[in-house]
């Protein structure tokens, strides 16, 4: 089952859903942050550009995978101008947005006897129609999840697409948990940068 836009308002409200900045509420003129079923989330400023001249196999198995990526990408700001993902090229990003899921333990009394939301992030159709793949295989923000999300962006469309920090990049679809985790959030939790560190 999939959250309305009024009820993620009303998780923002009671706490389930923690977002910051707040997103824009809906008003008269405008959907604000919103779409019948998802809120949108902006792209922060800080990619994860692959590294030129990097010559190595990674084992996914052994070690730890932030800090392999932490030695194969490149920490890039993104310009007043934008950042242009020529066709074919591949970046992390990450949201401008730092999310939090609670778990039912630590919210008031009522909110947790509505239980906790997991998420998961999905590209913008517009965007997608341009090419632009905004996660590979991993959608999944699990309950008990704090920190920004991190964007596996690809351009395979024609044309280069230009980044802008704080652009609209992709939508949060959130949905209730049955059952209460026996675990939290994940190996990237509190992440704060697109190579999942802290």
């Amino acid at each position: 089952m999939i959250l309305s836009d009024a009820a993620i308002i009303e998780a923002l409200r009671d706490g389930r859903l923690v977002i910051e900045p707040r997103p824009a509420l809906p008003s008269p003129n405008s959907a604000g942050a919103f779409d019948p079923t998802s809120v949108n989330l902006r792209l922060g400023r800080v990619l994860r550009v692959p590294a030129k001249d990097v010559s190595v196999t990674f084992d996914p198995t052994v070690g730890r995978v932030a800090a392999t990526l932490d030695r194969l990408y490149d920490r890039v700001e993104i310009a007043d101008e934008g950042f242009v993902l020529d066709p074919g090229r591949f970046v992390l990003g990450m949201t401008e947005e730092q999310i939090r899921l609670p778990l039912p333990p630590e919210l008031s009394e009522e909110a947790g006897e509505r239980g906790c939301l997991a998420a998961r992030v999905e590209g913008k159709s517009s965007l997608a129609r341009l090419g632009l793949l905004i996660h590979f295989t991993a959608p999944t923000i699990h309950a008990g999840f704090r920190g920004t999300i991190a964007l596996e962006m690809m351009n395979l469309g024609p044309a280069g697409i230009r980044l802008r920090a704080g652009m609209p990049i992709c939508q949060l679809i959130l949905e209730p948990v049955v059952g209460l985790p026996l675990g939290a959030g994940g190996q990237f939790l509190g992440q704060a940068d697109p190579a999942g560190r802290p």
